[in-house]
């Protein structure tokens, strides 16, 4: 199993933040670090501080060296998937190819309602979301690009400079729909990642995923599948553990640790202590 750690950006300055990944950087164990796109908290006052989630990842691409870096997961209906591309390409430059595009279609309507952003109904949503991720493949990996889709539209269309990770950095597709989401992941994914209570919930997407990857006639190996689970202080580490041990046998390939809010950059010893036998 591999391992990553989780910084939810709700409730926390910009410096506790910046010191864990620096001090994640230094720990082989981790092998990426995600952050996520929301500008509302989603848990405690939502009224609270919540650091917006791209422009950080640029800040922490110069912050650190080694560990690979993702939004999880970028909402679609937040920006057009012309923009993001541009953004994803420059961030990947930065990162010098250490970025993990995290995409989802998006959900919460307190921010839409807040700030004047559609959310379609869920269909719609989904249609945008698999045109999206085309039209981000497409500027990310070829010349120009030309797509008539119902909801995006682009001519000749350049994305200059071309990220550092050929064709593209790796598509991380986030969520637990079986039908929409499991299939856009069987198309497009480098991962997938769906978070679950439980290894056998887990475990029952992942068949879906597989049968979803033989429709497309995609070999499900080439995707990595990964789970989160959350850490909510040192004294959890061996729950954490357990969980992952747990996790493993169910299959997952990478876990994800979301990081308690506060946390101090000397929690992330002890937990790769506590996960090291399992990877």
């Amino acid at each position: 199993m591999r391992f990553a750690v989780k910084s939810v950006p709700e409730h926390q300055s910009w410096a506790e933040i910046r010191d864990v990944w620096i001090a994640a950087d230094d720990i082989a164990l981790f092998e990426s670090a995600w952050n996520w796109d929301h500008f509302y908290p989603l848990t405690g006052d939502t009224n609270g501080p919540n650091l917006e989630g791209w422009t950080m990842l640029a800040a922490l691409a110069q912050a650190t060296r080694r560990i690979r870096i993702g939004c999880q997961v970028t909402g679609l209906i937040y920006r057009h998937p012309a923009v993001l591309a541009n953004m994803a390409a420059t961030l990947d430059v930065i990162a010098e190819g250490r970025l993990e595009l995290g995409l989802g279609a998006g959900w919460n309507q307190q921010e839409c309602d807040a700030y004047g952003i559609e959310l379609p109904p869920l269909r719609e949503r989904f249609d945008r979301f698999d045109e999206g991720v085309q039209v981000i493949i497409g500027l990310l990996s070829q010349e120009t690009t030309t797509f008539t889709g119902r909801y995006y539209r682009l001519t000749d269309a350049r994305c200059e400079p071309k990220p550092v990770q050929r064709p593209h950095p790796p598509i991380v597709i986030g969520g637990r729909g079986p039908n929409r989401t499991l299939r856009a992941a069987a198309r497009w994914a480098q991962q997938w990642n769906g978070i679950m209570a439980t290894p056998r919930e887990w475990l029952a997407l992942k068949d879906i995923l597989v049968e979803r990857c033989r429709e497309v006639g995609r070999d499900p190996a080439e995707i990595t599948c990964s789970t989160n689970v959350f850490l909510r202080s040192e004294d959890e580490l061996g729950r954490v553990a357990e969980q992952a041990a747990a996790f493993a046998e169910a299959g997952v390939d990478l876990l994800v640790v979301n990081l308690p809010i506060g946390a101090k950059p000397a929690i992330l010893e002890p937990l790769a202590e506590a996960l090291a036998p399992l990877a």
